[in-house]
């Protein structure tokens, strides 16, 4: 496509993207606008989201990582996790208000939050391990504006990588006590086990997955830094919530994290 065919066709994705947010009401698929192999489109349709979101007074609190199971790679035809930003008002805890999400989804994850920047021309395995504060367990509340979760990797690019909301919960563990590959995962809906994983489901490791962000961040001129939560990825399938469900993950070392999803009944 053409330069001026490929503005209009970004555009035209983030006026779709955005009145779905807007109005609540799930939207086509943005792939017959960006095709299905234009991921620079697709993460230029995500920058402008976000330029709008912040324009409207929200700061950015960090990023999380997405498609870092290799099942889940193979699924859309990919060979890279994707990324989305993370905004202050995403973070939840207790209780997830009614109507306030279309499509949800929980996965439980190992989120970082970040003691230095993450800005050198060179990083590595041991950089990334210095940077990081502490760990702490964290739900994913993922979510999709692209109706009945129809995506492919462009879609789920510029939609934010099908952010929603997060919770983390309260343990602030230092990775000098806490090795997050060898971390297990048991989540819960209701007291019912519904997603079991460990950190070698994240990449191999979830510290590959933040190694491969800090990369990709400060190539697109946006390093990560200090203070920003770092959602890593998924460590067992996501399950689909409905209203009125509680959700509760527990991850070796770090303990656990709690949701509640409002029923509006």
């Amino acid at each position: 496509m053409t330069s001026p065919e490929r503005e209009r066709a970004i555009a035209a994705a983030v006026a779709r993207l955005a009145t779905a947010t807007a109005e609540r009401q799930p939207c086509a698929p943005v792939r017959d606008l960006l095709g299905d192999a234009d991921v620079a489109a697709a993460y230029e349709v995500q920058r402008r989201l976000t330029e709008r979101r912040l324009a409207a007074g929200a700061v950015v609190a960090g990023r999380k990582i997405g498609l870092t199971s290799p099942a889940v790679q193979r699924q859309l035809g990919v060979d890279q996790p994707d990324f989305g930003v993370l905004f202050d008002d995403m973070d939840v805890s207790g209780t997830v208000p009614a109507g306030l999400l279309l499509q949800p989804k929980a996965e439980a994850e190992i989120a970082f939050v970040l003691a230095a920047d993450l800005d050198a021309e060179h990083l590595d395995l041991a950089t990334v391990r210095a940077a990081v504060g502490y760990a702490t367990p964290a739900l994913e509340i993922v979510d999709s504006r692209i109706a009945n979760w129809d995506i492919t990797l462009t879609d789920t690019v510029a939609d934010n990588a099908s952010s929603g909301l997060y919770v983390l919960g309260s343990a602030l563990v230092p990775l000098t006590a806490f090795e997050p590959v060898a971390a297990t995962m048991s989540m819960y809906a209701d007291g019912e086990l519904v997603s079991r994983g460990d950190g070698a489901a994240c990449l191999g490791d979830p510290l590959n997955a933040l190694l491969w962000l800090a990369r990709t961040a400060r190539e697109f001129g946006d390093p990560l830094r200090a203070g920003q939560v770092i959602l890593s990825g998924a460590l067992g399938p996501m399950v689909p919530v409905s209203p009125g469900v509680t959700v509760r993950a527990e991850i070796s070392t770090l303990g656990t994290v709690t949701v509640t999803f409002e029923d509006p009944s």
